[in-house]
């Protein structure tokens, strides 16, 4: 456990709570589970490759984390409703969901296809309805009690070299903002972070000279971890922030405000379609 969870979070903060996280098996996904974890929760993972789902539970059990994961698309309603299914089955009730499973490339606008574009609102925006209708209809709203935390990115000033999912993140955004309304009478509160650029796996798939770039431009001259973006996760989870409700958290260094566009070269066309920084 590290000395910030220790200083910030109780032992047994999530003990009796059901945690499920979509893409919990790298990433953010995979620090969130681990630390809730590690706080009590017993918690639920999905993704679309199995390999990291059992290489996750297997770990986990390691510590004495009690851990369920199975495959599911998020972009397959009826998948969907599967998992959720089998979540409910295993454990009985979900207490908390973390919407962090999603994916994307990095294209100039002109040069991305209609196909391209339908296919990231798809994953990001529709899969994380689906699901956060599932989760909320089988079992936050009948046992009228929930926290849903989205992660979206950091698009607060538009998100150049990426349209498809500005567009996408943003529209989670405001379902952050809209489901907090509308279900705060069902006593689900709804929040949403927002990651700069995050070192994970994902990361080292992008070419160097851009991560070089990200980390120059950032007014904290580094890059953030994935560690650090959990930490918010977890708060915003808690019983700690019973009283926050339809925020979006920027978590990025400060480099929403300071407007530096970092991943969009002159040549961006050329590059091959990599996960963005933050997820994976």
């Amino acid at each position: 456990m590290s000395r910030v969870m220790d200083q910030l979070f109780t032992d047994g903060l999530f003990a009796d709570e059901v945690v499920l996280v979509t893409g919990g098996g790298t990433g953010i996904g995979l620090a969130c589970v681990t630390e809730m974890g590690r706080l009590g929760a017993k918690v639920a993972i999905c993704g679309r490759r199995p390999e990291p789902l059992k290489s996750t539970v297997e770990d986990l059990a390691s510590q004495g984390i009690d851990a369920f994961g199975a495959p599911c698309d998020i972009r397959e309603p009826e998948a969907i409703g599967s998992y959720v299914d089998s979540v409910l089955e295993r454990f009985g009730r979900i207490d908390v969901l973390v919407n962090n499973a999603g994916g994307q490339f990095p294209t100039t606008a002109e040069a991305l296809s209609p196909k391209g574009f339908a296919a990231v609102v798809r994953n990001n925006l529709v899969g994380t309805w689906s699901m956060t209708h599932s989760v909320a209809t089988k079992a936050m709203i009948p046992q009228k009690r929930g926290r849903i935390v989205n992660v979206i990115a950091q698009v607060i000033r538009g998100f150049p070299g990426m349209v498809h999912t500005g567009a996408a993140r943003a529209g989670v955004d405001n379902m952050t903002k809209t489901l907090a309304v509308e279900w705060a009478v069902h006593g689900i509160r709804v929040n949403a972070v927002a990651p700069g650029v995050i070192v994970t796996s994902g990361t080292k798939q992008y070419p160097p000279e851009l991560l070089d770039n990200a980390e120059r431009s950032n007014p904290l001259k580094r890059l953030g971890s994935a560690e650090e973006v959990s930490h918010l996760i977890t708060y915003l989870a808690s019983r700690y922030a019973d009283f926050v409700a339809g925020q979006t958290f920027y978590i990025d260094g400060g480099a929403s405000i300071w407007g530096e566009q970092w991943f969009l070269p002159d040549d961006l066309p050329k590059y091959p379609p990599y996960p963005v920084p933050g997820r994976g």
